[in-house]
């Protein structure tokens, strides 16, 4: 589909962004566009069948707010009673296993779930929604839960957005969290851990080297996407399977498999409330 002339092409300053945006960008320029610049509304559906797909965000959502509870102090047999579901509860199975095993210094820890931190990169803003953050002597550890029907490879996911802006980010704004001591980058450590995989967590440490080049890679990424003109569709139109603005480029009506496509949370419906920030 050709570059429609009518569409907006500038981003206002300052824009937030965050991992979701970025992963838009680096999936299809067009969809950041459509998105988060233009704000389109289109309606097409993101996979078939649509009822199973509902229910597996559903399902993601009510996990995440379990171990929200669970972080905050709440009992494990209570908050059992929310696993309503087989998929629910089997994975807060996996979860009360793995906190006595792999996830065991939970229970030593402080523990900061839910947690959003901001801070200025250039003319605008990035921001992130932590699912943890669990602190002890000085070292911090990044939880992410994935409700994935399938383990993606960890290189595919060491790549990603979403691990590039945790880590830098938590270096940049997490001095609150550490008693007003900023973490250097070998203080923390990312883990995506697996509700159908629970033996498997990606782990990911980091490095001031890391940091350094994770910082100027979103630096230049978010520069690029401040001066972009033109916003061309992706090469890889499997992408498009799982895009809502599919037919609104050409790119076909039906939508993928939700067997196939990595269901998330989103972190969209951030308030500025929620968010602990540094300033410009």
């Amino acid at each position: 589909m050709p570059e429609n002339p009518r569409l907006q092409t500038e981003v206002q300053a300052p824009f937030t962004f965050s991992q979701s945006s970025l992963q838009d960008y680096t999936d299809c320029a067009r969809r950041f566009q459509l998105r988060y610049v233009v704000q389109l509304k289109w309606p097409a559906i993101e996979s078939d069948p649509v009822l199973e797909n509902e229910k597996s965000q559903v399902e993601g959502q009510q996990f995440h707010r379990m171990v929200q509870q669970f972080a905050l102090g709440l009992p494990a047999e209570k908050i059992a009673r929310m696993a309503i579901t087989d998929n629910l509860a089997r994975w807060w199975e996996n979860f009360i296993t793995a906190t006595k095993t792999g996830l065991g210094d939970l229970g030593t820890s402080r523990l900061y779930p839910e947690v959003t931190l901001s801070a200025p990169i250039g003319k605008h803003r990035i921001l992130a929604k932590y699912d943890l953050i669990a602190v002890k002597d000085n070292q911090a550890t990044i939880y992410d839960w994935k409700t994935y029907h399938n383990r993606p490879k960890d290189e595919r996911v060491a790549a990603r957005p979403q691990t590039r802006v945790y880590r830098a980010l938590l270096v940049m704004a997490g001095a609150h969290l550490n008693e007003s001591q900023s973490f250097s980058a070998s203080q923390i450590n990312m883990q995506y851990w697996y509700s159908d995989f629970p033996t498997e967590p990606a782990k990911f440490p980091y490095d001031a080297s890391l940091y350094k080049h994770d910082w100027e890679e979103l630096t230049n990424i978010i520069n690029e996407i401040t001066n972009k003109q033109s916003y061309p569709l992706t090469d890889d139109d499997k992408k498009c399977s799982f895009c809502s603005y599919r037919s609104y480029c050409d790119r076909g009506v039906g939508a993928g498999d939700a067997e196939d496509v990595e269901l998330d949370v989103s972190v969209e419906d951030i308030t500025l409330e929620q968010i602990q920030e540094i300033e410009f």
